[in-house]
């Protein structure tokens, strides 16, 4: 889809469900992560993330389209066009359209790390570290004894 099709898409959209012109531009924007779109207030321009057409689909884009034109029309009267706003929330009833749009980024996995258990050698009070400690400089906090590496393992 290009930016005119989408341009189009949007017009056709504000005209049926909110019976009002939309007179000015939408386009997509690669550089948008973790949004579907986003309205721009100063320049009126909607910006939608391609990823949502190409990930949950057309049904998926209209309802960013919808939310977006929630925002625009509301702008455009001086009503309240917040997430926060009663008028945004009454709008998004009215208009059948989406709060929040489905989630576009995969979450990062956090790598695996690895825990060292040190013992002391006098009292055998056990020792949990993320760093490796050196055993020579470092001794236990309790009694001074001498630490010993008991075990290093993955989690």
């Amino acid at each position: 889809m290009t930016d005119e099709q989408l341009s189009e898409l949007v017009s056709k959209i504000s005209k049926e469900i909110f019976g009002k012109e939309f007179r000015h531009k939408a386009c997509f924007n690669k550089r948008l992560r973790s949004t579907g779109g986003r309205y721009m207030l100063r320049t009126h321009i909607i910006e939608i993330n391609p990823l949502v057409l190409e990930k949950h689909g057309m049904k998926e884009l209209i309802g960013v389209i919808k939310h977006e034109l929630c925002h625009y029309h509301l702008h455009i009267e001086a009503k309240g066009y917040k997430h926060r706003d009663a008028d945004f929330r009454q709008l998004l009833k009215q208009t059948d359209s989406p709060r929040f749009c489905s989630t576009l980024v995969e979450p990062k996995r956090q790598p695996r790390t690895k825990v060292y258990m040190y013992k002391c050698s006098k009292c055998g009070l056990l020792y949990r570290r993320k760093i490796r400690v050196n055993t020579h400089k470092f001794k236990c906090g309790k009694c001074f004894g001498d630490l010993v590496l008991s075990s290093s393992k993955k989690i």
